[in-house]
């Protein structure tokens, strides 16, 4: 395991330029990162049982470059699944945002379906990537869930981690394992314990509203921990919805292998009608070259963000400013200029490849030849 001061060069940048929110809302505390244009509908990012909110700091770095608003929180302590929706809701109402499109992994990615099917209104798609649509195998797995709440905390992590595979693994993906077994050792007991209590939880996803069209499954042909007959059963769920398929990435696709991931996210927001604002982000160049390189600013200067993105923008170094990993914990007055009169395209499977193709070589020519500060 990675100790703080082997954390990934791209890992420490992001938390040098990102601010971690932290409200309370009720009981209930909310760890998030928001990041990107406000007037864009966001991207949330919902982890699985062994992520946080920083699991995906390569898709908030990479698309909050590209204008896009990505939002990725913990899960909060809930012990059941009603319990769950109505706490993402008054997160939602807190932060002042209204329609969403949700990416959720594993357990993420379960959650994410219950919220579309008993809050209809607010989702405008989904990315689900290797999950599952009932509790059932994981229930019958588990014969000691009724103690879960009382059992140590070396324990819950001893479980949660025989369930990430153990080597040996390309680099990439063993840079990924160990990014997250480094996140795990953060989560208090009654994290973990609430966490394992929704993955066990009698529950199951009914009918959407959503139709077809606006669900993208990502999943990863190697090996993930949510067995392949359960993901077989999220795609006869959604037989017109469109596949990503990833050849490798293991557990943690968004780690190992985050540029396939996110041109799939980029693909699905195009095709689902959300655009990207660009033109609100400055320092897109530099935050770019950065993050591809040695994850430091060779002429010194810190990548600022339009105030129009409604972020902190960091001061040049003569001016005072905030040290790294900075926690913001008061509510910040979030602007909303969606435009709900949007109208999401609507694509037939036959086109996918064909439209596919031509997104992807916009998006290619719409990145910075140069990336020069």
């Amino acid at each position: 395991m990675k100790g703080v001061s082997s954390a990934p060069g791209d890992y420490v940048h992001f938390k040098s330029q990102v601010p971690l929110h932290k409200i309370p809302i009720g009981i209930k505390q909310w760890r998030y990162y928001d990041f990107g244009p406000k007037v864009v509908p966001p991207l949330i990012c919902l982890p699985g049982t062994a992520g946080t909110a920083d699991v995906y700091y390569k898709q908030v770095m990479s698309l909050a470059m590209k204008g896009y608003r990505v939002i990725s929180v913990d899960i909060p302590r809930v012990w059941n699944h009603h319990e769950w929706i109505q706490a993402f809701e008054k997160f939602l109402d807190a932060i002042d945002v209204h329609h969403i499109h949700l990416y959720g992994t594993s357990l993420g990615g379960f959650l994410a379906q219950l919220f579309a099917q008993h809050r209809p209104r607010r989702v405008r798609s989904l990315i689900l990537s290797n999950t599952f649509l009932d509790t059932q195998s994981f229930s019958a797995a588990m014969p000691w869930a009724p103690i879960v709440s009382w059992t140590p905390s070396f324990l819950l992590k001893r479980y949660v981690l025989t369930g990430i595979r153990d080597g040996p693994h390309e680099p990439f993906i063993a840079d990924s394992v160990d990014f997250v077994v480094s996140q795990v050792e953060t989560l208090s007991r009654e994290d973990l314990a609430s966490r394992l209590t929704l993955m066990v939880d009698a529950a199951s996803v009914g009918s959407l509203l959503l139709s077809d069209s606006f669900i993208t499954i990502m999943d990863t042909n190697d090996y993930c921990a949510t067995p392949q007959n359960l993901k077989d059963q999220v795609s006869e769920r959604y037989p017109e919805a469109r596949r990503a398929h990833l050849k490798t990435g293991g557990d943690f696709p968004f780690l190992s292998r985050p540029d396939e991931v996110n041109l799939h996210l980029q693909l699905h927001l195009r095709r689902v009608g959300v655009e990207a604002r660009p033109d609100l982000v400055r320092g897109a160049k530099a935050a770019t070259a950065v993050s591809a390189g040695d994850s430091s600013n060779q002429h010194g200067d810190p990548v600022n963000v339009a105030k129009d993105n409604g972020e902190k923008s960091t001061s040049p170094p003569s001016e005072n400013r905030s040290p790294p990993d900075e926690e913001v914990t008061e509510t910040f007055d979030f602007e909303e200029k969606q435009n709900e009169d949007e109208h999401p395209a609507q694509e037939t499977m036959g086109t996918h490849g064909f439209e596919e193709k031509h997104a992807t070589e916009e998006i290619r020519e719409a990145e910075p030849e140069s990336l020069e500060v």
